[in-house]
This record gives structure tokens, sequence and C-alpha cells, in this order.
């Protein structure tokens, strides 16, 4: 087998030299998609350290929320507003209401459909919850200013909600 010598930026790393510990240097670094995802994996974490007593996942929270802002919305529209496949929505709202976060009540208008809403359990939690993603997403970026950290949110806004970012 022939081993490749590319460029001189590569570092060869000899059995008794220190392990890697950083990406510094290789393509990696100049990446859109790595350094987001490390960077979501970093507030993933903080996220789920602050949300570990609740039981509550990052899908679960977002839920939460939207039913909190639009009481009485379609599983149909959650899934479509947070882009999570409809089977997947189901098992998530039976989730919250064997808790009993949530609860499903049919339309009026249209007897085959259900509006979701929270229940008084729900929207106590929700407000806690809110208050604690709230530190997580500072603390996850405290080497950014407050600035900063709205130019972050800001762009990354742009790049996965193109159309209404300047609404």
């Amino acid at each position: 087998m022939t081993i490749s010598k590319k460029s001189a930026s590569v570092h060869q790393v000899e059995p008794d030299d220190k392990e890697p510990t950083s990406v510094a240097g290789l393509e990696l670094e100049n990446r859109l998609g790595y350094a987001l995802r490390r960077a979501q994996l970093t507030v993933f974490k903080h996220f789920n350290e602050a949300m570990q007593a609740y039981e509550i996942r990052p899908a679960q929270f977002s839920s939460l929320v939207v039913i909190e802002g639009y009481p009485g919305i379609t599983q149909t529209n959650l899934a479509k507003i947070l882009d999570i496949d409809p089977p997947r929505i189901v098992s998530l709202i039976n989730h919250l209401e064997e808790r009993g976060l949530a609860l499903r009540v049919r339309c009026k208008r249209d007897k085959r459909s259900h509006g979701i809403f929270l229940s008084k359990k729900g929207e106590a939690l929700t407000e806690q919850l809110k208050a604690l993603a709230e530190q997580s997403d500072i603390q996850a970026t405290q080497s950014l200013s407050e600035i900063e950290r709205r130019q972050l949110l800001s762009l990354l806004v742009k790049i996965y909600a193109p159309d209404t970012a300047d609404e």
C-alpha cells in the first residue's frame, strides 16, 4: 500500500507524538458544515444538560413552544413548521400527552382532525423550559458578546429560512 504525500500542510503523526487535538490547519477548519455541526454539538450539550432534570429533548421543547404559540395547531402543521416527519410527530405528541403536557382536541369544523393544546401543566413547564433554554444558549455561546450572539442567530436564520429573514 502506497501512502500519499499530498501537500506540505499534512502533518504526519508518529507513534511517539502526542495525538492531534484539533482540526487547525486542515480543510475542515474552512468548511461551514463542519463548523455548524461542532457548534450544534456544543449548543445541544448545554441544552441537554439544562433539560435533563425535566427529561425534555430538543424536538419536545420545540413542539411545546410551537403549540404554546399556536394553540390548536394540527399535527400536520406542527410537523411542517418543525420539519419533522409526520410519523415522528405522532409519537412525539403521544409522549407529550402521556406526560400530561399536551392534549388533542377534535376540531369542530373538521371532525377528522385534532387541534393540539398545552395542558395547564404543559403551560407552566413550557415557561420554565424557555427560561432554561435562554440560559443554556447564553452559556453555550459565552465566548460571544451579546451583539455577536444576536448576529449569529440572525445569520443562521437567513440560512434555514431565507424567505422570512427580512420580514
